[in-house]
């Protein structure tokens, strides 16, 4: 039963791809795979209760050698080298251990819960379909193991996980353990947001001598960030049901995509004081939105595309890791516009003659900067340390941490930089936009 042997980097993003699959829903699947040679795959992961159920369907396999040989190995197409099974993270290690020392094959390893192979395949139509309950609650991923040394496989696949509720046990809840109250959580925090938006609107009609574009832009901004909770909302609902998003899927990725072209703009004009503090953004800062707008908008639509084919395609780990990183710089850069605001502010409170103003807008920079810093570290770092330690049955306290910071970040904004003749940020005269306007037009350096 020997065959051929796992290699390290490939061991790694098998075991990255699961911790990415932590955010993942658990869909109706359908891939289709050509020409495969990877010895493991993983569909997604699930979080069962007692009475959980996965339903897999195959069909059209064939198996083809990758190399041409005149002498082919018996071992190398055996049906029964080849199948699915369900494992634990804990388990997958030591089973992919286990495989690098003695190369037994996966599916023979006691410590998954072996679910058929290819030797069970019906032999006129060379497909298998077939449910199995699980009893365990646990958190399983369902992977595809190809033991065969050289051969490729093609085949179609459709999968469903789900645990059944209700007094009869017959309610589908496609929805893992632990991601059930996603939909309750979504939409408890769009009423808030809509809440804020009434908010937002009667303090710009109050103070509406003092509303300036980016006032809007942060309306615009809210909106928005609430159109992607109940898209999230209703997506998850469907999922939860039927196994399927009915179109909210689509929805969701728009909002969610322009929210976050959104946040990012905002961000960069209210940390350079645009159409308040200054009349005109200079060059350093239109590189700034030069550079993360398109950065972000690929990355949204990578991320898309990513998600929807899911883990078992090929470089899917090594994707969402790229997407990670650039999703890091993006929020890094967003400080720089900050730090340059902070940097001229302490010039001026050295150099102009309204020193106690200026340290005003300079302290009230450094919170921003400060409050920005932390709440892109909680959501890109501590949430996602939070959802890798957290057990599965408590996953959405992942998401709903995130949400409560967002909902912190976008009142702390507001409440800094919302339309008011008192509020500092506003305190401009036409001396200082004259001289800022001079400094914009004829500041051609990019200067960190």
């Amino acid at each position: 039963m020997a065959s051929g042997r796992l290699h390290t980097p490939f061991i790694i993003c098998v075991l990255l791809a699961g911790l990415f699959l932590k955010y993942s829903d658990a869909e109706i699947k359908n891939p289709v795979f050509e020409h495969d040679t990877r010895p493991i795959i993983l569909f997604e992961k699930f979080g069962f209760t007692l009475r959980g159920v996965v339903n897999i369907s195959i069909s059209e396999v064939s198996l083809a050698p990758v190399t041409s040989s005149s002498d082919p190995d018996p071992a190398a197409s055996d049906p029964s080298l080849l199948g699915f099974f369900l494992a634990t993270d804990d388990a997958l290690v030591q089973v992919i251990l286990e495989y690098e020392r003695s190369e037994i094959c996966i599916l023979k390893n006691p410590l998954v819960r072996y679910l058929f192979s290819f030797s069970d395949l019906d032999s006129k139509t060379n497909s298998y379909s077939a449910h199995y309950p699980i009893s365990d609650a646990n958190e399983y991923g369902l992977y595809f193991a190809n033991c065969g040394r050289s051969v490729a496989v093609n085949m179609n696949v459709k999968t469903a996980m789900y645990n059944l509720e209700g007094p009869q046990g017959d309610t589908k809840n496609f929805l893992p353990a632990g991601q059930t109250q996603l939909p309750t959580v979504y939409l408890s925090f769009f009423i808030i947001y809509v809440v804020l938006i009434g908010v937002w609107i009667w303090l710009c009609w109050k103070s509406r001598a003092s509303v300036h574009t980016i006032h809007y832009l942060m309306g615009i901004l809210v909106c928005i960030k609430a159109l992607d909770l109940i898209s999230e909302a209703e997506d998850k609902m469907h999922i939860r049901s039927t196994g399927t998003p009915h179109g909210w899927d689509v929805a969701f990725y728009v909002f969610s995509f322009l929210k976050g072209i959104m946040l990012f703009v905002v961000i960069v004009l209210i940390g350079t004081g645009w159409t308040i503090l200054k009349p005109f953004l200079q060059d350093r800062e239109k590189k700034v939105l030069m550079i993360v707008i398109p950065l972000q908008v690929f990355s949204n639509i990578a991320s898309v595309v990513i998600d929807e084919t899911g883990p078992f395609a090929k470089d899917w780990a090594t994707w969402k890791q790229l997407l990670l990183l650039l999703d890091l710089a993006c929020c890094c850069a967003v400080l720089f516009p900050i730090m340059w605001s902070i940097r001229d502010l302490k010039k001026a409170a050295q150099t102009d003659g309204k020193a106690a103003r200026t340290l005003v807008k300079l302290t009230l920079f450094r919170q921003y900067y400060i409050v920005l810093f932390m709440y892109i570290y909680f959501t890109r770092v501590v949430v996602y340390a939070l959802t890798t330690v957290t057990i599965y049955k408590y996953r959405w306290i992942s998401d709903c941490a995130a949400e409560i910071a967002s909902l912190a970040f976008y009142i702390f904004t507001g409440y800094k930089f919302s339309p008011g003749e008192s509020n500092p940020y506003l305190a401009v005269d036409n001396d200082e936009e004259e001289a800022a306007a001079k400094e914009a037009l004829n500041d051609d350096d990019f200067d960190l």
